[in-house]
Order: C-alpha cells, then structure tokens, then sequence
C-alpha cells in the first residue's frame, strides 16, 4: 500500500504551488516535456478513452499564430511563457478504443451519439489538463492554466481539419514570483463538502 506524501511534496503540489502570471527567461527542453507527458498518459480517464491532445507551442511563430485568439488579459502573460500547451480533445477520440480499451467494444459506445462522445471528451480533456498541471508541478514546472481565450481562432490556427477542439491553455515554465497575486480564498470543508 503507498504511504502518503510527506509535507514537501503536499507543499509543491498544491500547498505553496500558485498560478504564475510572469515567466523567468528559462527554457524548458523537449526532453521535460516528454516526461511530463508520460506522466500524464497515466491519469485514469473513463474506459482509458485518453482524449487529450496536446500541442507544447515553445517557438515565436507559434505564439504568434496564437496571439489572435488570446484575450488582453492573458496577452503578456503567454507570449513570454516559455512553453504554452494547447489541451484540446479528439473529436473521434474512440477511434483508438480497440487499443486502449481492447476488452470490450467501446468504440460503439459513442459513435451513435455525438453530444455523449463530446461531453466525454471534454470531461476527460479537463482531467487530463488537471494531470498536466500536477506533473508540471512535480517536475518542478509553474503553471499558469487559463480559459481566457477564443477557442475557435485557437481551433482554427492549430486544428484546422476540425480534428481537435481546444479545451483550455496552460502557460508552462520557471515562474517569476514577482508576477505572483496574493492568493485567493478557498471554501472550508463544511461549505463545500456533504458527508452522506
């Protein structure tokens, strides 16, 4: 059985972790990143349906196909992160159940109903944005996720065949605690949680 987490870890992920809005000037290599994404590829999604695709934009023309789709307050902020990963989901995801999911015939469960196949997507996109945070954080990444964005510009740019959607944008690097907000309150425990 895992032990839990000492208090180090529990602080770098989620205690003293924070959303960064300003970037050091640290490059993060391709070699980081594919670490990160094999960490990702093993959160659990629902019939292992993995409909995450990512796109790790990393260069000044990438940014630049971009920046059109990027609202006036999360300008700044992504043009100088060094690394901005697209999260965005598979249309036809369930293409590849035979091979993720090759116990059962999985694919039929979404073929004949596109809202079910899209809301799976979505959801299961968004986990896998909320993995790709957490591993960023273990690798010693800072991230800056956001929905401050025109999704369909970004589509439009990066997914021109209409393949993929975007889900949301997530500014990774080394962050400057110089752009750091005080943080933001929480709910408690009583006012979010129900034990039944």
């Amino acid at each position: 059985m895992a032990e839990p987490l000492g208090a180090a870890a529990l602080d770098q992920l989620f205690r003293t972790a924070r959303t960064h809005n300003k970037w050091q000037d640290r490059a993060v290599s391709d070699e980081t990143l594919r670490t990160l994404y094999d960490l990702v590829k093993l959160g659990p999604t629902s019939a292992n349906c993995a409909p995450a695709r990512f796109v790790f934009i990393r260069t000044e023309e990438g940014k630049e196909k971009l920046r059109p789709a990027l609202s006036s307050g999360n300008l700044e902020k992504t043009m100088t992160a060094p690394v901005v990963a697209i999260v965005a989901w598979e249309v036809k995801f369930y293409d590849k159940l035979p091979v993720l999911f090759p116990h059962a015939d999985a694919k039929s469960w979404f073929t004949g109903s596109a809202a079910f196949a899209e809301a799976t997507a979505f959801r299961n996109s968004s986990l896998q944005a909320a993995y790709l945070i957490l591993a960023a954080r273990s690798l010693g990444l800072d991230t800056g996720p956001m929905s401050g964005f025109d999704a369909a510009k970004v589509d439009a740019a990066f997914f021109p065949d209409g393949g993929c959607k975007t889900n949301m944008l997530v500014n990774l690097g080394h962050g400057d605690e110089s752009g750091l907000f005080g943080r933001l309150p929480r709910l408690d425990f009583d006012e979010a949680v129900t034990l039944a």
